[in-house]
Parts: structure tokens; C-alpha cells; sequence
């Protein structure tokens, strides 16, 4: 535990998920090109990214079924050539349909990577440093976007779209080779865990895990603080600053760099926060989604075009959502044994990813719907208007708000059991501020 190999490990499977995150991200930039290329509505548009985020949300149950019954090494293997395949799918596709079928293998080669890297962590270190290397994970992951956001943009800009969406699978080659090269499940010496002996053991351990209030927790936790920031970043983000905003493209692709940097600078100071105050987990969650809640409401209601600064300010708290939803698979660890871990991190991965693609397939549908009517009423067509992206995004509010009401409920079971199981008390954060107040203000 916590010795060379297990950096090693922990540095090569976080070159896997950068490459996923890569794959994943890649269309980010190419909206455009994609509309040039394959034509289309925004519905249409839209689906190539719902189609990669319904099947890695579907996924992660299964993925992590599979975790637990034949570890994450297989896991990571099998993803990582899925998605080599998917990418050069999507490089020579010639029509939409095709295109689909590419990103159905990238969704479902994407699904094993982090859960399957969350369970190696927790195989090779051990103490205080579980939840902090697991937000080092999402950051490293993260500079998969910046590769998207540059050098990849800039080959889709210089060179086209094969030349670009091969570039991206030469990565996921790379990275397939290190990992049949390097990757172990565990450290030498170390018995392996009770892996579940056949597939009606495996149900059951996802079935227990399921069922766990902290599990649910975990779920609702990702729901919240993921999905807006990958809404933004996998697709309409870049349609609407270029667009809504008239950015530049490349000026564009730059600004979501700026996401990646908030998430890289906050994602540490999440983890020391997480491994320093487990009991108020769920109030950093909160807090998170209430950051990303107040930014989208200046930029909705900005009346005229937001300024650079308003947009950079969103663009920081979403990169906060990032490693903010982290803290779901915290919640999994802490809540379920070692044995059924790669479940319970499945069920909590599908949180943000089922909203995700909820809120792509929305957001598309009312810009869609927006200038149907404007061309209905006599008007010219304009589907990227900023007054049309104002309505389409206003929609984050309606599915992130469902997922705030079903956390508070998750977190008062959870309270409830530890209150039962291990009688462990957690105060409201108002009733503990006031006590730490009052112990502070005491004298010696």
C-alpha cells in the first residue's frame, strides 16, 4: 500500500482516464464541424452526444457488476480498445447514423475507465489519502478536456475531421498499451478481496449496495454537481459562446480550458475538505450546486450580452462542480465493503450522466422548438440566438432542483442510520456552527 508501484498504478491509470476524457470531450469542439459534416437540427445534433452519455449511464450498473466479479484491470482494457474503435468509427463516418454507432462505443468504453480507477486506488492506498487521490484523478482526467480544447481543435481546424478523431484514438492506443503493460488489480502479496463467486452473488452485492442510503446519497450527490459543467463542456457550451456570445471559435475553445483550471485548483482543496470533515460531506455538495445555481442566474438574466468576466465566473464554478461530484464515490466507499465497491460506484457514476444527457436532449429540444416558432410568427431563422440558449439552459434548474429534493431525503436516511448503527449524531451545519462559535468564544 502507498508504495512506488502503487503511484505507478495510480499514474498510468490516470493516463487511461485522460485519454477517456479525451474521447469523451471531443465532440465539445467539433459541434460545429459535425453540423457542417453530417447537417441537421440542433435535436439531431444533440443526439450524437445523448447516445454517448444514455449508454454510459446505462453502463455503469453493468461496468460495475463486472468490477466486482473480474476486477478493474480487465475493466480498463476492455474500455480503452472500445473506445479506439468508436473514435475511428466517427472519423470515417459518412453519415449521422454511423457517427451514432461511433459514439455508442465511446460511451460504453468511457463507462469502465473512472469507476474501475476508483476501485484500483482503493486496492493500492490506503488512510486519508483514498478521497484526495480520487480528486487528483478527476484532475488529471480533466486535462483530457484541455487536449480537446487545443491541440485537438486545432488539428479539426487545420487538418479536418479524420485527421482530428484519429489523432484522439492514437492517444487511446497509447494509453491501451501501458495498461496490459503495468496495471495489477492489487499489490503483490495481498490476498486477493471475496470476489463474488457467480453472477447471482454479483447481483446480490449490487442489489445490498443499491439499497444502502448512502449509496443513494452518493448518486444524488454526482446528479447535482456533475451534470451541468459536462452539459456545458461535452456540447452546448461551445455552440453558445460562439453563437449566443459571437466568440471566436478558437477564443471559444480556449475559454473552456478555464473550466479545466478552476477544477484542477479546487479539486485538491475538496478532497483535504472531504477527508477532514466526512460528516459534512453532503453540506460541500450543497454548497457547490448553490455556486453553480447563483452563476447561471447572472448569466441567464444578464439583459444584454454577458460580459467576458460573468462568463469566466460561470465557467470557474463549473469546474468546481467537477470535483465537487467526487465526492458521490466518497460517500460509496465509506458505505459499502471493499468487495461490492465497483457496484456501489456504478450506481453513484450514473447520477451525473443520467442528468447530463437529460439536459442535452432538453436543451436541444427547446432550441429547436424556439425557432420553430420564431420562423412560425414570420421571423428568420436563428437557432443559436442568445435568447434561445437563455430559455434552453433555464431548463438545468428544473432537473438539478429535483436532484437537490431527493439528496436531502437520501441524506436524513443516512443520518438515521449512523444514528442508529453506530450512534453518531450530526447536528444541522447551523446548530454545529453555532456550538464551535461557542466553544471558541468560551474562556480557558
Amino acid at each position: 500500500m502507498n508504495s512506488r508501484r502503487s503511484w505507478l498504478i495510480f499514474s498510468i491509470g490516470s493516463f487511461a482516464y485522460l485519454s477517456a476524457v479525451l474521447q469523451r470531450s471531443s465532440l465539445g469542439v467539433a459541434g460545429v464541424a459535425a453540423t457542417e459534416r453530417f447537417g441537421g437540427s440542433a435535436a439531431v445534433l444533440s443526439s450524437l452526444a445523448v447516445v454517448q452519455l444514455v449508454v454510459y449511464a446505462a453502463a455503469q450498473v453493468p461496468v460495475g457488476v463486472l468490477i466486482d466479479r473480474y476486477g478493474p484491470r480487465v475493466l480498463v482494457i476492455s474500455g480503452t480498445a472500445l473506445m479506439v474503435g468508436g473514435q475511428l468509427t466517427l472519423a470515417f463516418a459518412p453519415t449521422i447514423g454511423v457517427a451514432v454507432v461511433g459514439r455508442i462505443l465511446v460511451g460504453a468504453g468511457d463507462a469502465t475507465i473512472f469507476i474501475s480507477m476508483i476501485r484500483l486506488i482503493g486496492s493500492w492506498f490506503s488512510g486519508r489519502s483514498v478521497p484526495q487521490l480520487s480528486q487528483w484523478l478527476g484532475n488529471i482526467g480533466q486535462l483530457g478536456q484541455v487536449m480537446s480544447a487545443v491541440p485537438l481543435a486545432w488539428v479539426l481546424h487545420t487538418w479536418g475531421w479524420t485527421a482530428a478523431f484519429v489523432s484522439a484514438a492514437s492517444v487511446a492506443v497509447v494509453a491501451l498499451v501501458v495498461v496490459i503493460i503495468v496495471v495489477q488489480d492489487r499489490p503483490a502479496g495481498v490476498l486477493a478481496e471475496d470476489r463474488p463467486a457467480s453472477w447471482a452473488a454479483a447481483l446480490a452485492l449490487l442489489k445490498h449496495s443499491f439499497k444502502r442510503p448512502g449509496t443513494q446519497l452518493g448518486f444524488w450527490s454526482h446528479y447535482v454537481t456533475q451534470s451541468s459543467g459536462t452539459v456545458f463542456s461535452l456540447l452546448w457550451g461551445f455552440p453558445f459562446m460562439v453563437y449566443g456570445l459571437d466568440y471566436d471559435p478558437s477564443f471559444a475553445a480556449g475559454m473552456l480550458m478555464v473550466l479545466v483550471g478552476a477544477g484542477v485548483i479546487a479539486g485538491p482543496i475538496l478532497g483535504i475538505l472531504t477527508a477532514r470533515y466526512p460528516l459534512r460531506r453532503s453540506n460541500i455538495v450543497l454548497a457547490v450546486v448553490s455556486l453553480m445555481g447563483t452563476a447561471w442566474a447572472f448569466v441567464l438574466l444578464w439583459p444584454a450580452t454577458p460580459p467576458l468576466w460573468l462568463v469566466v465566473v460561470l465557467l470557474v464554478a463549473l469546474g468546481i462542480g467537477g470535483p465537487g461530484s467526487l465526492i458521490g464515490f466518497d460517500f460509496a466507499r465509506t458505505f459499502n465493503p471493499q468487495r461490492s465497491h465497483g457496484s456501489a460506484n456504478g450506481v453513484v457514476n450514473v447520477g451525473g450522466f443520467t442528468a447530463s444527457f437529460v439536459m442535452v436532449y432538453l436543451i436541444g429540444l427547446l432550441l429547436d422548438l424556439q425557432d420553430g416558432w420564431r420562423v412560425a410568427a414570420g421571423g428568420t431563422s436563428d437557432l443559436y440566438s442568445l435568447d434561445s440558449f437563455r430559455l434552453a439552459f433555464s431548463v438545468q434548474y428544473l432537473v438539478v432542483g429535483l436532484g437537490v429534493v431527493f439528496l436531502l431525503r437520501a441524506r436524513a436516511r443516512t443520518r438515521r442510520r449512523l444514528s442508529d448503527d453506530e450512534g453518531i449524531e450530526v447536528a444541522p451545519i447551523w446548530v454545529a456552527a453555532a456550538r464551535a462559535w461557542r466553544r471558541r468564544r468560551r474562556p480557558e
